[in-house]
Protein backbone atom coordinates (compact mmCIF):
# COMPACT_ATOMS: atom_id res chain seq x y z
CA UNK A 1 0.00 0.00 0.00
CA UNK A 2 2.75 2.22 1.05
CA UNK A 3 4.07 2.37 -2.53
CA UNK A 4 0.52 3.61 -4.09
CA UNK A 5 0.04 5.99 -0.84
CA UNK A 6 0.11 9.26 -2.97
CA UNK A 7 -2.93 7.55 -4.82
CA UNK A 8 -4.55 6.05 -2.38
CA UNK A 9 -4.74 9.34 -0.44
CA UNK A 10 -5.95 11.42 -3.42
CA UNK A 11 -8.83 8.87 -4.22
CA UNK A 12 -9.73 9.25 -0.90
CA UNK A 13 -10.02 12.78 -1.33
CA UNK A 14 -12.15 12.42 -4.09
CA UNK A 15 -14.38 10.68 -2.16
CA UNK A 16 -14.73 13.37 0.88
CA UNK A 17 -15.07 16.02 -1.32
CA UNK A 18 -18.57 14.36 -2.87
CA UNK A 19 -19.70 14.44 0.31
CA UNK A 20 -18.36 18.16 1.04
CA UNK A 21 -20.18 19.07 -2.21
CA UNK A 22 -23.54 17.78 -1.31
CA UNK A 23 -23.46 19.17 2.51
CA UNK A 24 -22.39 22.67 1.24
CA UNK A 25 -25.09 23.06 -1.11
CA UNK A 26 -27.56 22.42 1.39
CA UNK A 27 -25.78 24.99 3.79
CA UNK A 28 -25.22 27.12 0.66
CA UNK A 29 -28.71 27.66 -0.14
CA UNK A 30 -29.85 28.43 3.25
CA UNK A 31 -26.74 31.03 3.82
CA UNK A 32 -24.89 31.66 0.90
CA UNK A 33 -21.58 30.67 -0.25
CA UNK A 34 -19.12 33.61 1.00
CA UNK A 35 -20.77 33.15 4.43
CA UNK A 36 -20.48 29.73 4.48
CA UNK A 37 -17.02 29.27 3.34
CA UNK A 38 -15.67 31.91 6.12
CA UNK A 39 -18.05 29.57 8.82
CA UNK A 40 -16.78 26.18 8.15
CA UNK A 41 -13.05 26.94 8.36
CA UNK A 42 -12.99 28.03 11.91
CA UNK A 43 -15.05 24.54 12.19
CA UNK A 44 -12.53 22.43 10.38
CA UNK A 45 -9.35 24.08 12.74
CA UNK A 46 -11.19 22.91 15.55
CA UNK A 47 -11.40 19.65 14.11
CA UNK A 48 -7.48 19.74 13.38
CA UNK A 49 -6.59 21.37 16.80
CA UNK A 50 -8.55 17.72 18.31
CA UNK A 51 -6.61 15.61 15.76
CA UNK A 52 -3.07 17.16 16.48
CA UNK A 53 -3.42 17.10 20.24
CA UNK A 54 -4.64 13.17 19.63
CA UNK A 55 -1.56 11.93 17.48
CA UNK A 56 0.59 14.42 17.83
CA UNK A 57 0.24 15.55 21.97
CA UNK A 58 0.43 19.38 20.31
CA UNK A 59 -3.01 20.83 19.04
CA UNK A 60 -1.32 23.98 17.00
CA UNK A 61 1.54 23.58 14.35
CA UNK A 62 4.00 25.71 16.88
CA UNK A 63 7.06 23.04 15.87
CA UNK A 64 6.50 24.74 11.69
CA UNK A 65 9.43 25.96 10.68
CA UNK A 66 8.78 29.84 9.57
CA UNK A 67 9.72 28.22 5.83
CA UNK A 68 6.72 26.05 6.55
CA UNK A 69 4.83 29.07 7.99
CA UNK A 70 5.63 31.21 5.08
CA UNK A 71 4.38 29.05 1.98
CA UNK A 72 1.84 27.24 3.70
CA UNK A 73 0.37 30.44 4.42
CA UNK A 74 0.75 31.70 0.76
CA UNK A 75 -0.80 28.66 0.02
CA UNK A 76 -3.78 28.94 2.27
CA UNK A 77 -3.93 32.59 0.65
CA UNK A 78 -4.26 31.47 -2.64
CA UNK A 79 -6.17 28.05 -2.89
CA UNK A 80 -8.89 28.84 0.49
CA UNK A 81 -9.20 32.10 -0.28
CA UNK A 82 -8.59 33.84 -4.08
CA UNK A 83 -8.89 29.89 -5.24
CA UNK A 84 -12.34 29.83 -3.96
CA UNK A 85 -13.72 33.05 -4.07
CA UNK A 86 -13.42 33.07 -8.09
CA UNK A 87 -14.56 29.88 -8.33
CA UNK A 88 -18.07 30.55 -6.53
CA UNK A 89 -18.18 33.74 -8.52
CA UNK A 90 -17.85 32.06 -11.70
CA UNK A 91 -21.04 29.72 -10.11
CA UNK A 92 -22.85 32.78 -10.49
CA UNK A 93 -21.55 34.11 -13.79
CA UNK A 94 -21.44 31.22 -16.13
CA UNK A 95 -23.10 28.37 -14.29
CA UNK A 96 -22.21 24.96 -12.08
CA UNK A 97 -21.94 22.93 -14.95
CA UNK A 98 -19.42 25.05 -16.92
CA UNK A 99 -16.87 26.30 -13.76
CA UNK A 100 -16.90 22.38 -12.89
CA UNK A 101 -15.51 21.85 -16.60
CA UNK A 102 -12.93 24.35 -16.01
CA UNK A 103 -11.77 22.92 -13.21
CA UNK A 104 -10.87 19.87 -14.61
CA UNK A 105 -7.64 22.17 -16.09
CA UNK A 106 -6.66 21.49 -12.38
CA UNK A 107 -4.41 18.75 -12.97
CA UNK A 108 -2.48 19.63 -15.92
CA UNK A 109 -1.97 23.72 -14.65
CA UNK A 110 -0.80 21.20 -11.29
CA UNK A 111 1.41 19.34 -13.71
CA UNK A 112 2.91 22.34 -15.30
CA UNK A 113 3.33 23.78 -12.31
CA UNK A 114 4.81 21.28 -10.10
CA UNK A 115 7.40 21.23 -13.08
CA UNK A 116 8.36 24.65 -12.87
CA UNK A 117 8.40 25.28 -9.15
CA UNK A 118 9.56 21.48 -8.36
CA UNK A 119 10.82 19.99 -11.09
CA UNK A 120 8.69 16.76 -11.18
CA UNK A 121 8.25 15.23 -14.34
CA UNK A 122 5.50 12.05 -15.74
CA UNK A 123 6.22 9.28 -17.40
CA UNK A 124 4.38 8.77 -20.60
CA UNK A 125 1.35 6.61 -18.64
CA UNK A 126 0.89 9.17 -16.19
CA UNK A 127 -0.03 11.34 -18.91
CA UNK A 128 -2.08 8.87 -20.77
CA UNK A 129 -3.77 8.46 -17.30
CA UNK A 130 -3.98 12.03 -16.47
CA UNK A 131 -5.51 12.25 -20.23
CA UNK A 132 -8.05 9.78 -19.60
CA UNK A 133 -8.97 11.17 -16.40
CA UNK A 134 -9.78 14.66 -17.74
CA UNK A 135 -11.67 12.99 -20.65
CA UNK A 136 -13.70 11.28 -18.65
CA UNK A 137 -14.66 13.97 -16.60
CA UNK A 138 -15.19 16.12 -19.09
CA UNK A 139 -17.77 14.13 -21.09
CA UNK A 140 -19.49 13.09 -17.85
CA UNK A 141 -19.87 16.88 -16.92
CA UNK A 142 -21.16 17.43 -20.12
CA UNK A 143 -23.55 14.57 -20.11
CA UNK A 144 -25.07 15.79 -16.36
CA UNK A 145 -27.55 18.73 -16.85
CA UNK A 146 -29.85 19.57 -14.09
CA UNK A 147 -32.37 22.02 -14.00
CA UNK A 148 -32.23 25.24 -13.03
CA UNK A 149 -33.08 25.97 -9.94
CA UNK A 150 -37.00 28.50 -10.07
CA UNK A 151 -36.62 32.12 -10.61
CA UNK A 152 -32.62 31.71 -11.46
CA UNK A 153 -31.36 33.83 -13.96
CA UNK A 154 -29.85 32.35 -17.63
CA UNK A 155 -26.53 31.74 -17.71
CA UNK A 156 -23.84 32.00 -20.20
CA UNK A 157 -20.44 31.87 -21.23
CA UNK A 158 -18.88 35.47 -20.53
CA UNK A 159 -15.70 36.18 -20.50
CA UNK A 160 -15.55 37.62 -17.11
CA UNK A 161 -17.16 34.20 -15.91
CA UNK A 162 -14.36 31.81 -17.70
CA UNK A 163 -11.80 34.31 -16.51
CA UNK A 164 -13.10 33.61 -12.55
CA UNK A 165 -13.22 30.03 -13.86
CA UNK A 166 -9.54 29.44 -14.62
CA UNK A 167 -9.35 31.37 -11.84
CA UNK A 168 -10.59 29.05 -9.74
CA UNK A 169 -8.50 26.43 -11.53
CA UNK A 170 -5.22 28.16 -11.60
CA UNK A 171 -5.72 28.85 -7.32
CA UNK A 172 -6.01 25.78 -6.70
CA UNK A 173 -3.45 24.29 -8.81
CA UNK A 174 -0.99 26.82 -7.05
CA UNK A 175 -2.27 26.21 -3.73
CA UNK A 176 -1.21 22.69 -4.36
CA UNK A 177 2.15 23.09 -5.61
CA UNK A 178 3.16 25.60 -2.84
CA UNK A 179 1.80 23.51 -0.73
CA UNK A 180 4.65 20.59 -1.26
CA UNK A 181 7.00 23.21 -1.63
CA UNK A 182 6.04 24.83 2.07
CA UNK A 183 5.38 21.44 3.77
CA UNK A 184 8.37 19.41 3.00
CA UNK A 185 8.90 17.09 5.46
CA UNK A 186 6.42 18.36 8.15
CA UNK A 187 3.10 16.53 8.74
CA UNK A 188 0.26 17.23 6.85
CA UNK A 189 -2.24 17.83 9.15
CA UNK A 190 -1.07 20.72 11.11
CA UNK A 191 0.49 21.89 7.56
CA UNK A 192 -3.05 21.94 6.94
CA UNK A 193 -3.82 23.88 10.29
CA UNK A 194 -1.75 27.06 8.81
CA UNK A 195 -3.38 27.07 5.38
CA UNK A 196 -6.95 26.85 7.19
CA UNK A 197 -5.86 29.82 8.99
CA UNK A 198 -4.53 31.68 6.06
CA UNK A 199 -7.66 30.84 4.32
CA UNK A 200 -9.81 32.11 7.24
CA UNK A 201 -7.60 35.68 7.36
CA UNK A 202 -7.96 35.64 3.35
CA UNK A 203 -11.88 35.20 3.37
CA UNK A 204 -12.63 37.56 6.82
CA UNK A 205 -10.69 40.56 4.36
CA UNK A 206 -13.12 39.93 1.22
CA UNK A 207 -16.26 39.71 4.06
CA UNK A 208 -14.94 42.94 5.12
CA UNK A 209 -14.80 44.20 1.70
CA UNK A 210 -18.30 43.11 0.76
CA UNK A 211 -20.08 44.14 4.26
CA UNK A 212 -20.88 40.80 4.78
CA UNK A 213 -20.73 40.00 8.62
CA UNK A 214 -24.58 40.56 8.55
CA UNK A 215 -24.96 37.58 6.34
CA UNK A 216 -22.50 35.42 8.72
CA UNK A 217 -24.01 36.68 11.58
CA UNK A 218 -27.21 35.28 10.21
CA UNK A 219 -25.72 32.25 9.39
CA UNK A 220 -24.48 31.30 12.54
CA UNK A 221 -27.73 31.73 13.73
CA UNK A 222 -29.04 28.91 11.56
CA UNK A 223 -28.89 25.57 13.56
CA UNK A 224 -29.77 23.37 10.23
CA UNK A 225 -26.90 25.83 7.85
CA UNK A 226 -24.66 24.98 10.88
CA UNK A 227 -25.02 21.10 10.93
CA UNK A 228 -24.66 21.05 7.50
CA UNK A 229 -21.64 23.79 7.56
CA UNK A 230 -19.95 21.49 10.42
CA UNK A 231 -20.70 18.37 7.74
CA UNK A 232 -18.69 19.99 5.36
CA UNK A 233 -16.11 21.23 7.33
CA UNK A 234 -15.31 17.20 8.57
CA UNK A 235 -15.03 16.16 5.52
CA UNK A 236 -13.61 19.34 3.05
CA UNK A 237 -10.85 21.42 5.05
CA UNK A 238 -10.65 18.80 7.89
CA UNK A 239 -10.20 15.65 5.94
CA UNK A 240 -10.27 15.86 2.11
CA UNK A 241 -7.55 19.04 2.03
CA UNK A 242 -5.50 16.89 4.82
CA UNK A 243 -5.34 13.74 2.56
CA UNK A 244 -4.77 15.85 -0.45
CA UNK A 245 -1.14 17.18 1.17
CA UNK A 246 -0.90 13.28 2.13
CA UNK A 247 -1.28 12.37 -1.70
CA UNK A 248 0.95 15.57 -3.09
CA UNK A 249 3.67 14.76 -0.29
CA UNK A 250 4.12 10.89 -1.77
CA UNK A 251 3.52 11.22 -5.31
CA UNK A 252 3.75 14.08 -8.46
CA UNK A 253 1.23 16.59 -7.69
CA UNK A 254 -0.06 16.18 -11.19
CA UNK A 255 -1.02 12.66 -10.66
CA UNK A 256 -2.37 13.66 -7.05
CA UNK A 257 -4.47 16.46 -8.79
CA UNK A 258 -5.74 14.06 -11.71
CA UNK A 259 -7.11 11.35 -9.09
CA UNK A 260 -8.25 14.69 -6.57
CA UNK A 261 -10.20 15.75 -9.83
CA UNK A 262 -12.42 12.79 -9.96
CA UNK A 263 -15.36 14.26 -7.65
CA UNK A 264 -17.59 14.40 -9.95
CA UNK A 265 -17.32 11.05 -11.51
CA UNK A 266 -17.61 10.07 -7.61
CA UNK A 267 -20.76 12.72 -6.90
CA UNK A 268 -22.65 10.19 -9.51
CA UNK A 269 -23.91 7.48 -7.32
CA UNK A 270 -24.26 9.63 -4.45
CA UNK A 271 -27.09 12.08 -6.44
CA UNK A 272 -28.26 8.54 -8.21
CA UNK A 273 -28.98 6.68 -4.66
CA UNK A 274 -29.75 10.49 -2.65
CA UNK A 275 -31.93 12.31 -5.61
CA UNK A 276 -32.88 9.52 -7.79
CA UNK A 277 -31.08 11.64 -10.45
CA UNK A 278 -30.76 10.02 -13.69
CA UNK A 279 -27.39 9.88 -15.14
CA UNK A 280 -27.48 9.59 -19.28
CA UNK A 281 -25.18 7.56 -21.07
CA UNK A 282 -22.48 10.47 -21.08
CA UNK A 283 -22.03 9.97 -17.39
CA UNK A 284 -21.79 6.28 -17.77
CA UNK A 285 -18.73 6.47 -20.43
CA UNK A 286 -17.25 9.36 -18.84
CA UNK A 287 -17.60 7.53 -15.42
CA UNK A 288 -15.50 4.46 -17.26
CA UNK A 289 -13.08 6.48 -18.73
CA UNK A 290 -12.43 8.32 -15.93
CA UNK A 291 -11.96 5.06 -13.78
CA UNK A 292 -9.24 3.54 -16.64
CA UNK A 293 -7.23 6.94 -16.00
CA UNK A 294 -6.79 6.71 -12.12
CA UNK A 295 -6.45 2.87 -12.86
CA UNK A 296 -3.23 4.05 -14.69
CA UNK A 297 -2.16 6.12 -12.42
CA UNK A 298 -2.24 3.78 -9.79
CA UNK A 299 0.29 0.95 -12.07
Amino acid sequence: MSAHLGQIAALCAAFCWAVTALASEAAGRRVGSLPLNLVRLPIAFAFLALAGWISRGVPLPVDASPHAWLWLTVSGLIGFSFGDLCLYRAYLLIGPRLSTLLMSLVPPLTALIGWAVLGETLSGRDLLGMALTMSGIAWAVLDRKPAAPSGSLPVHASPAGLALGLGGALGQSCGLVLSKYGMGGYSPFPSNQIRVVAGFVGFSLIVTALRMWPRVGMALRDGKALGFAALAAFFGPFIAVSLALVAIRATAAGVAASIMATTPIVIIPLVVLLRRERVGPGGVGGAVLAVAGVALLFL
